[in-house]
Formats: structure tokens, sequence, C-alpha cells
């Protein structure tokens, strides 16, 4: 295990390279499963960035989406394109990456969320996200719709003074292109 800390920085705060080298490090990641939109859905908020020397070795970032449940509308943190480079996985870079996270989460939303991959699962259980147990939902174009297959992959946390959620109760995502949780 290491000991790192993330280095928070707005998407604003980022040049060209820095962007390049986030998308290549995420394309990497994800063995070319990281598309266009996924790379759009992870801008425009706070980033958390582990380097070694000059090399950017993981990387994580949450931005505002909004997530309505029982008739409220509540500001969410959503973490968006976590990464760790291969051949560094399972050494606490994830970890200071979701520490960096859930600051910024934990002081600016009522509400963090994520949709996990079998592989990233465990790292969010063992910080305290669960999958919310109730149905999951986008308030697309058409209006309402469930996402019967993002129930299970989508966790939810809730910082100190957060909104508590309604185990059953549906929890509808606000629409964007591509993955929409």
């Amino acid at each position: 295990m290491t000991s790192s800390r993330a280095r928070l920085v707005h998407t604003s705060q980022l040049g060209p390279d820095d962007l390049a080298g986030i998308r290549a490090l995420l394309d990497a990641a994800f063995e070319g499963d990281f598309d266009d939109a996924d790379f759009e859905h992870a801008l425009g908020g706070m980033h958390a960035l582990v380097h070694r020397g000059a090399e950017l070795v993981a990387h994580g970032s949450v931005v505002q989406r909004r997530v309505l449940h029982r008739g409220r509308a509540l500001r969410t943190g959503y973490v968006e394109a976590v990464a760790v480079r291969a051949g560094l996985r399972r050494r606490g870079l994830g970890g200071a990456v979701m520490d960096g996270l859930e600051r910024v989460i934990g002081g600016a939303y009522v509400l963090g969320a994520l949709s996990a991959s079998e592989a990233g699962a465990a790292l969010y259980r063992a910080r305290g996200w669960c999958p919310h147990p109730g149905p999951v939902g986008v308030l697309g174009p058409d209006g309402p719709e469930r996402l019967p297959g993002e129930e299970g992959s989508t966790y939810v946390w809730t910082p100190p003074g957060g909104a508590v959620l309604d185990p059953a109760g549906r929890i509808d995502f606000d629409w964007r292109e591509g993955d929409v949780v």
C-alpha cells in the first residue's frame, strides 16, 4: 500500500496537455471502453489527480448532477472516470482519489452517486458506498424512464448532514448524452 494524496483541481484549471494525459490514462485503464461521451461526463467539475513524478497514475472526477427522489431535487456529486494505471492497482491510489472526491462531495453536495463496474465495486463498498436498493431511472426527453439495467450498480453515499434516501424510493438522474447513469 502506498500513501498518496490526490491533488484537487477544477477542469477550468487543466490545460490541453493535462486533459490529453487524463484521456490517455482513461483510454488505457478502460481498455478501449471509454468514449468521447464518457470523457465529456468527467469534465466540468473537480478532478482528483495522483502523479508519480511527472506521470499521471490515478484520476477521478466529481461533477454536479440532479437526482430526483421523493419529489426533491438533490444536489448530487456524481463520481466519474475513476482509474488507476495498470501495474499500480491495489496499492491505495484509488483510495487516494476517492478521499479527495469524497471531501468535495462532503463540502458541496447532499448526496454522492456513481455507477460501479464489477471490478470497481469493492473499492466503493469498502468506503461505505452502497448500491441503491430501490428503482433507478432517468428524467429523459420523453419523461421519466426506469433503467433496470442500472439497478444494483448505482451506488450512493450520504455525507454527514446530507440527504437520507428512502431505500425503496426511486432515484431519477438528470438527462445527459451517452450513458445517462
